[in-house]
């Protein structure tokens, strides 16, 4: 009730510059002074209060964070547009239709490259490599889009050129500075604070084009006072006229202070501004909170008031660090990583700036009182000095001594340090700056390492800033532009690759397994297109394409090799039955001559008999010869019928064990 009672007879305007002054002071305490030294080091611009040293003179500072930050930021981007398409969209599976991911995958792109979002997020980048944390903002705009057209005139005897001028809503994302938004200092997330800001100085003429469109209050407007706190660049000479400090505001108010401005802005006609109702001090304030939009110009003046409108209730605010601190929403930079180095470093040349300055310089040391009064001592070329004696005696050149060499080598391994600090090394100095002259397999793992850092960021910055800036401006033009955005459940995923480093990193690798593998190989076209995709060719869709028909089958040499086929299997077929009809043919002759085994005792037989019945003459000597013949041949038998029954047993025995 405490809280109902303070802010009863407050305005809504009024309590939201309160928290952005409390805001603004937490920043101006605790990080604008380390924001405009990362601004200072990465631009290269000297002030007083970088001296490392009082005696200091020079102002010379290192290019090594420059080159730190760039090299990063490349790095990201490369692995983020290197390929074309940066983005696209997955449908739920149970959605058998794909032709409308396609068409909205296309629209997308398309409105993303006529609000030069591309290079919007590349700002976004660079601005988290130096502050270590990226801002913006999705602002919606109304614009005419002008396409040139023809019409037939004269029952199409003749076209007349001009331009069809359409109106539409569109989206663009506006990079934000860190000195120029506001958050809840206990908060980690924008979705957690309870409110964010952002606080900036804006045209004037933008604030009155708005108030005539309708979308502020119709107020006075005078130009915003000085402030250096939110100028976009404090090393430039503010100007003064012709601006408005703009305060933004998205995020919770209480609810009665939402529900009294809302009041106020209803009251339109003479009686409800000349007359208002009497406040009864025992009515209960609303309770509770509500999410809004809220405009402000020059800290006073409340230009705008509304729910949020927004289809998925979102606040249209995206943010990532390029390294997550636990527990806070500034993340850490290259700049902050490699800040001790670069001062070392500019300390370092600084001295040895102003020690050249003593050892290369002609100086001279004179006897005073023997110099002609009111002489003014100059080393130049061609001067004559005026000595009252001789010169030799009164003058003697002075010289502090040589530069100390060891400086220099300082320098360097003070440089080795920043890019050990930020993991930026660029391809041309890989070797030396790793590890000195290391071997290849060195090189490899210390490149893995720097791999993985720069994924690692690449990873965060499409989880917090990409993914989400996609979705939430896919849903604004499926709200305020549904014919050509059909509202659909869609799941956003970026397509990015790895960046140049990396690609070269990998091409090697690539290189030296293609060495291993011959070109008979299977995997020999895939590594090869692994290469060419890796590769930043400008030709690298064709060379793909050609490739990809290149291992497509030649249809009559297909159809050559299903003859070949073809034939080789008729070929075995008919081995298969010769084959067989030689063992047929072996069977039937063994089965032969195990019919013939069995029926040769009947034969001999056979033969005896007639060998008896034959060559015999009538009479009793015949008969006794034939009865002698007969016994003979009856013994004779019984030996062939044991001979034979032996044979047949053996036979049998052999083809039973054949067929075991």
């Amino acid at each position: 009730m405490d809280d109902d009672k303070k802010y009863g007879d407050q305005k809504v305007e009024a309590w939201v510059m309160d928290k952005v002054e409390q805001w603004r002071d937490h920043y101006s305490a605790n990080y604008e002074q380390k924001f405009d030294e990362y601004y200072r080091l990465w631009r290269g611009v000297w002030a007083a209060e970088d001296k490392t040293r009082d005696s200091e003179r020079s102002r010379l500072i290192s290019p090594a964070l420059q080159q730190a930050v760039e090299s990063s930021v490349a790095e990201i981007e490369e692995a983020t547009f290197g390929r074309g398409k940066w983005f696209d969209i997955r449908d739920d599976r149970n959605d058998q239709n794909k032709e409308d991911i396609a068409y909205l995958r296309e629209q997308l792109a398309e409105d993303f490259h006529f609000t030069k979002t591309r290079k919007a997020i590349a700002e976004c980048i660079l601005n988290s490599a130096v502050y270590g944390t990226a801002v913006a903002e999705l602002v919606i705009e109304e614009v005419k889009e002008m396409k040139p057209a023809t019409q037939p005139l004269m029952d199409g005897a003749m076209p007349a050129v001009g331009v069809n001028i359409e109106d539409r809503v569109v989206v663009k994302l506006r990079p934000i500075l860190p000195q120029n938004f506001l958050i809840d200092p206990v908060a980690s997330s924008i979705e957690e604070a309870l409110g964010v800001a952002i606080d900036e100085f804006v045209p004037k003429h933008q604030v009155e084009i708005g108030i005539q469109n309708g979308i502020y209050r119709d107020v006075d407007l005078e130009s915003a006072d000085t402030d250096r706190d939110i100028e976009a660049d404090k090393e430039l000479t503010s100007f003064d006229d012709d601006k408005v400090r703009l305060t933004k505001y998205y995020g919770l108010i209480p609810r009665h202070l939402y529900t009294a401005a809302i009041m106020e802005e209803d009251e339109d006609d003479e009686l409800s501004k000349t007359v208002k109702p009497e406040k009864n001090e025992d009515e209960e304030v609303e309770k509770g909170y509500v999410e809004v939009i809220i405009v402000i110009a020059n800290g006073d003046k409340l230009l705008k008031i509304e729910e949020n409108p927004y289809l998925m209730q979102d606040r249209p605010v995206v943010a990532f660090p390029w390294d997550v601190v636990p527990s806070r929403f500034w993340g850490r930079g290259i700049c902050e990583k490699g800040y001790n180095s670069q001062k070392a470093l500019d300390a370092e040349l600084r001295a040895r700036i102003d020690a050249l300055a003593l050892t290369v310089h002609p100086m001279m040391a004179m006897d005073a009182s023997r110099m002609p009064r009111g002489a003014k001592l100059e080393i130049k070329p061609g001067k004559t000095i005026l000595t009252n004696g001789n010169p030799s005696e009164i003058l003697q050149p002075f010289k502090f001594g040589s530069l100390d060499q060891v400086t220099f080598a300082q320098a360097g391994e003070l440089q080795k340090m920043v890019q050990m600090a930020t993991g930026a090394i660029d391809a041309a100095g890989i070797p030396g700056s790793i590890n000195g002259e290391a071997a290849a397999g060195a090189v490899s793992m210390s490149m893995g390492a720097i791999i993985k850092r720069h994924k690692r960021t690449l990873i965060n910055f499409q989880e917090s800033f990409l993914i989400p800036m996609i979705e939430k401006t896919a849903w604004r033009y499926m709200q305020f532009d549904p014919d050509n955005y059909p509202v659909s459940d869609y799941k956003f995923v970026p397509s990015s690759s790895l960046g140049v480093i990396a690609r070269e990193y990998e091409v090697t690798q690539l290189v030296q397994l293609l060495q291993t593998l011959g070109q008979v190989s299977s995997m020999y076209p895939m590594l090869v297109s692994a290469v060419i995709d890796n590769m930043g060719l400008s030709n690298r869709e064709e060379l793909m394409e050609q490739l990809a028909q290149s291992q497509q089958p030649d249809p009559n040499k297909q159809q050559m090799e299903q003859s070949h086929m073809q034939m080789q299997m008729e070929q075995a077929q008919a081995q298969l039955q010769l084959t067989q009809a030689q063992a047929q043919e072996a069977s039937a002759r063994a089965q032969k001559a195990f019919i013939e085994a069995q029926l040769e005792p009947q034969v001999v037989q056979a033969k005896l008999a007639a060998a008896l019945s034959t060559n015999l003459d009538s009479g009793g000597t015949e008969d006794k010869s034939f009865a002698q013949r007969a016994k003979m041949t009856e013994l004779l038998l019984k030996e062939k019928d044991i001979d034979s029954n032996e044979r047949i047993a053996m036979m049998q025995m052999q083809k039973s064990q054949q067929n075991t």
